[in-house]
């Protein structure tokens, strides 16, 4: 098989199973905001925007070094072993430390201490399905890795449904009975928790395999090489997780205190409608990272990173300017409280930065190819303080457009950093012509369909239109062979 078209059909299969996870949470925001006030969805925000953060130092960047060794050991049993060792040994510690110490956590945090033993659980159970995970993907298994995903967010909706929306209907006419005594009023984050809980704990059974055919045993030096790989991309994670979500709790400390819940809950309910962007460009990301370590040892592999960046550049740029044009239908579909619609103005740039953001993983082959992941820290560390100066400077005077802004700007950066720093040290031969023309165009058709002409349905319509036309006319012929033809 053409292995183009092998990879985008990995990437359909890790799409789906990306997108309903993250889509979980799209299909949440309704209920959510139908059962809680602004300032608890508020809350049930800056919860998971802590989740991103310690998810990422869980992690430490170990994925993408077990991606980086498994795919070039002779010995990969030794690689899985010592990677499931050293994660079950930080869980480990990280979890005895936190459950000691989790009412000075939950402070320093601003939970509530009663929600941190689920918060501290679900960190661990997730952090131990990282390599299983990991592992599946490094032996382009999608379909396996789809159906686990899959089976989580099932768990999750359906408990979140039941505990939210049916569980007090029920409860009401079972007065005295069990139902009733399982409901509690005031216990919808707790409910949510839960409900993420049971998930978690399911799909980690669900993987046990790995661990239970492991041989257990750890390479010290192998590991220190490990880590060595892997810290940078830790740094990176970080700086990443801080220009994702970090924008959030500084809009509930920055802004005033009688505002501020309620201006992040409108801020993130507008910013998923950059879903769609996000899904696109992360599954894209969970075919390539396998592909790029698989093929970085054959003949001329730059050629087919081009190629990969190209198409990528060309799809995205018509859900960047599909997302725009459709915006006020999403948001009746996806965002139905009013009250919330004030923040629309922010989804033309979300949708921007995360298209940057995809451009910038594809760019980022040269310095994991190469071992150098260090630039990885250092454009991603770049990324997080512009984030952060904007947003400090700036919250204060026009509120979250600054945090859509400076998420623009850190993404934006780092694509242009990742792009001039990779062409001497691994050159690819990217199209840069096409690549602007079609970033260019999509742009410039987004501003006016949103900006210009006020989102008028009818003149964005056309304007889609005439790029759709525009791309059948340059790239029909070259899709066909990759979609259609067997090399």
């Amino acid at each position: 098989m053409n292995p183009l078209r092998k990879l985008f059909k990995q990437t359909a299969i890790y799409g789906l199973a990306t997108v309903l996870p993250r889509m979980l949470s799209f299909i949440l925001v309704p209920v959510y905001t139908a059962v809680m006030a602004p300032g608890l969805y508020g809350n049930v925000t800056l919860i998971f925007s802590w989740f991103a953060i310690f998810n990422v130092f869980l992690a430490y960047g170990m994925e993408t070094a077990f991606f980086r060794f498994y795919s070039r050991s002779d010995t990969k049993e030794t690689v899985v072993s010592t990677s499931l060792i050293s994660i079950m040994a930080t869980t480990g510690i990280f979890t005895i430390l936190a459950l000691l110490f989790q009412s000075r956590l939950a402070d320093a945090l601003g939970f509530e201490v009663r929600y941190m033993p689920y918060v501290i659980f679900i960190l661990a159970l997730d952090a131990l399905a990282i390599i299983p995970f990991a592992w599946l993907r490094a032996n382009e298994r999608p379909t396996k890795y789809a159906v686990v995903k899959i089976t989580n967010v099932g768990i999750n909706l359906g408990l979140n449904m039941f505990f939210l929306l049916l569980l007090p209907k029920m409860a009401k006419e079972d007065s005295g009975g069990l139902l009733s005594w399982m409901y509690q009023p005031d216990f919808e984050i707790s409910y949510i928790l839960i409900s993420n809980l049971v998930a978690s704990g399911v799909t980690l059974f669900l993987m046990l395999s790995l661990y239970v055919k492991s041989t257990y045993k750890f390479d010290k030096e192998l590991w220190k090489r490990m880590m060595r790989y892997a810290w940078p991309v830790l740094v990176a994670g970080i700086a990443f997780t801080i220009n994702e979500v970090f924008d959030r709790i500084l809009l509930e400390k920055l802004l005033p205190e009688a505002i501020a819940k309620s201006e992040m809950g409108k801020y993130s309910a507008c910013y998923k409608l950059g879903l769609f962007m996000t899904l696109f460009a992360t599954a894209f990301r969970m075919g390539i990272e396998p592909f790029f370590f698989s093929h970085a040892g054959t003949e001329n592999p730059q050629k087919a990173y081009a190629q990969i960046t190209n198409y990528f550049v060309v799809l995205g740029s018509i859900i960047l300017l599909a997302v725009v044009v459709f915006a006020d239908v999403l948001k009746v579909l996806f965002v139905r409280d009013e009250a919330y619609w004030d923040a629309m103005k922010i989804v033309p740039l979300i949708v921007l930065a995360s298209f940057f953001l995809g451009i910038y993983h594809n760019l980022s082959v040269w310095y994991k190819v190469t071992d150098k992941t260090r630039y990885g820290a250092f454009i991603s560390t770049i990324g997080a303080f512009i984030t952060i100066v904007i947003n400090l400077v700036f919250i204060p005077v026009i509120g979250y457009m600054a945090s859509a802004i400076a998420t623009v700007m850190a993404y934006g950066s780092m694509m242009v950093l990742s792009y001039y720093l990779g062409k001497s040290r691994y050159p690819v031969p990217y199209n840069f012509r096409k690549i602007v023309f079609y970033l260019s165009i999509s742009i410039v058709f987004s501003i006016l369909s949103f900006y210009v002409f006020e989102r008028n349905l009818v003149i964005g319509i056309i304007l889609l239109s005439l790029f759709l036309g525009l791309v059948y006319k340059l790239e029909n012929d070259k899709l066909k062979k990759i979609f259609l033809r067997k090399s």
